[in-house]
């Protein structure tokens, strides 16, 4: 590690992101009181994506880090997914 470079966020950066974060929850919570019918939960799920990705990018600093850990996290969320999924097609075919 003795390539190793540091990473310093300045204030006016985490404050924007505070901004955004505040703004999409507003959003998030002013949609509930929308119908949208089925495509609520989608409206939703796509406000919480943003949210995480902004969440992820700024305060875990993924933006400054390199490839390798970049993937190890989409990896993360993968695996996720496919226990999610693998979990609804079992419930489905029980």
């Amino acid at each position: 590690m003795k390539n190793e470079e540091t990473h310093i966020s300045s204030y006016l950066s985490h404050a924007v992101v505070l901004i955004v974060l505040l703004i999409l929850t507003t959003i998030s919570v002013s949609v509930t009181g929308w119908h949208f019918g089925p495509f609520s939960v989608v409206v939703a799920l796509l406000i919480a994506s943003i949210k995480v990705r902004t969440v992820i990018t700024y305060f875990m600093h993924m933006k400054s880090e390199n490839l390798f850990m970049k993937l190890m996290v989409s990896g993360v969320f993968v695996l996720y997914a496919l226990v999610i999924i693998i979990t609804f097609i079992d419930y489905y075919f029980r």
